[in-house]
């Protein structure tokens, strides 16, 4: 990844806004195991089956992938809740590959929201 070290401050120039920007106002990161253990949410089976699939294929090995939830889960990541860090990291590491551009994860994350306030 190559905003690893990298404060949150540093990102705005690199296009990390749309992943900074998802952050809600009132949320906090998990504190104590109690939290951390809850029941798992549908999508967290999806995106690390997602996972799974990219380095299967190659295109984001899981060792680099947790890695990097480590390193930007304590720095530029750190107000986020503990469970949204895959989607974080592997969009951020998507972002890095030049696989998407933050107008087009942009793009997507706004189709997806559309479809979930529909239902």
């Amino acid at each position: 990844m190559s905003a690893h070290g990298d404060d949150a401050a540093g990102l705005h120039n690199q296009g990390y806004d749309v992943l900074l920007a998802t952050l809600p106002a009132r949320a906090r990161r998990e504190r104590t195991l109690p939290e951390l253990d809850g029941k798992r949410a549908p999508w967290e089976s999806s995106m690390q089956a997602t996972c799974e699939c990219l380095s299967w294929h190659g295109s984001l090995d899981n060792l680099e992938r947790r890695e990097a939830e480590d390193e930007l889960g304590e720095t530029i990541y750190h107000q986020f809740p503990v469970r949204a860090r895959s989607a974080l990291v592997t969009a951020h590491a998507l972002l890095d590959r030049g696989v998407m551009t933050p107008e087009e994860l942009e793009a997507r994350m706004r189709a997806v929201r559309e479809r979930f306030a529909r239902q």
